[in-house]
């Protein structure tokens, strides 16, 4: 039972954080003056403690030695970041060049926001290690991804949107980015010394704190974007849309990374790195960002709906690749 119960976490197919989403996202479509902001519960304000602590917690999970251990593989590193922040946005350009006038101006938006999201951490390590890859150089390419995005995301956020006509100061946004995000990490990680053997014991626990904050996010995200008439103005199309637009930017990405690999001769261990790291985007980050770059945006619910299907979208199709690699593995060493 409790394989059975791991194989189904690993796909992110059935899992608590899934319904936990859903049930929000429901939530706020039936009762949105629930969530919203300034709302019955005001969850906004919970969500602004719970996003600190959020990050303190992904500060005191880093471990310096996994760091230092991938640090050699320069090449492999600059590969995932500019997947990350260069082609990433460059194929959105294009695509929002191709078909950008055929959907919703804000969910077009929310394409780009992902686009420029860094990629994940937890999940990225996860299937690098469940595909037998190189561990330690996906630590390091996905801590690297979040901290840059501390203040690449914001500054592309900013340029673009500021051009669609939204009003962004890109100083003073990525001040607060980096007050709400990237501090918490650092006191995180200082104190992860004195503080990481307790905090390793009562693991599970803070992994339902990290889930239930985001899917708080969520709630009060699209509890806004329904009483400002997300489902009366884009109606059930919109999830279509943006089920459709998560896997073509996901498949091209896939293919792309591991080519490239290839191409370079990366051995297998460095290819699964580049795969599952190079392709991935964050919402354990991408949720907390967006609440501080779109808190004031009515639209936000648009806004976040293609990184919530492309994070399980990714789960899903990177569990497989990752079992795959893995029994690539166990062949070669036979």
């Amino acid at each position: 039972m409790k394989s059975v119960r791991g194989r189904r976490q690993q796909s992110g197919v059935i899992d608590g954080f899934l319904l936990g989403m859903i049930g929000a996202v429901m939530l706020a479509s039936f009762w949105p003056a629930l969530g919203k902001t300034g709302g019955l519960l005001h969850v906004d304000k919970v969500t602004d403690l719970g996003i600190f602590a959020l990050f303190f917690l992904h500060g005191m999970g880093l471990s310096t030695a996994s760091l230092k251990d991938g640090a050699s593989k320069w090449r492999l590193h600059l590969l995932v970041q500019l997947c990350t922040y260069v082609v990433f946005p460059l194929w959105w350009a294009l695509l929002a060049l191709l078909v950008g006038g055929h959907i919703s101006h804000d969910l077009l938006m929310g394409f780009f926001y992902l686009a420029v999201l860094p990629s994940t951490v937890s999940s990225s390590v996860a299937m690098t290690a469940l595909a037998r890859g190189h561990v330690a150089a996906a630590v390091l390419n996905a801590t690297l991804s979040t901290l840059l995005g501390v203040f690449i995301t914001p500054l592309l956020v900013s340029w673009v949107m500021s051009g669609a006509g939204q009003s962004f100061d890109v100083a003073q946004t990525m001040l607060k980015v980096a007050k709400m995000l990237l501090l918490p990490f650092l006191i995180g990680h200082l104190l992860r010394p004195v503080l990481g053997e307790f905090f390793a014991r009562i693991k599970r626990f803070t992994s339902v704190f990290d889930r239930a904050i985001i899917v708080m996010l969520v709630w009060s995200a699209f509890s806004d974007s329904v009483a400002d008439g997300l489902w009366s103005r884009h109606g059930w199309p919109l999830l279509v849309e943006a089920m459709v637009g998560a896997a073509i930017f996901l498949f091209p990405m896939l293919w792309l990374t591991r080519a490239v690999s290839r191409r370079l001769k990366f051995d297998q261990e460095d290819e699964i790195v580049a795969v599952f790291c190079g392709s991935k985007k964050t919402l354990a980050s991408g949720m907390p960002m967006a609440k501080l770059l779109f808190g004031g945006i009515s639209a936000m619910g648009v806004l976040i709906l293609p990184i919530m299907l492309y994070h399980q979208l990714q789960l899903f199709v990177c569990a497989v690749l990752a079992r795959r690699y893995a029994a690539r593995s166990a062949r070669q060493v036979v």
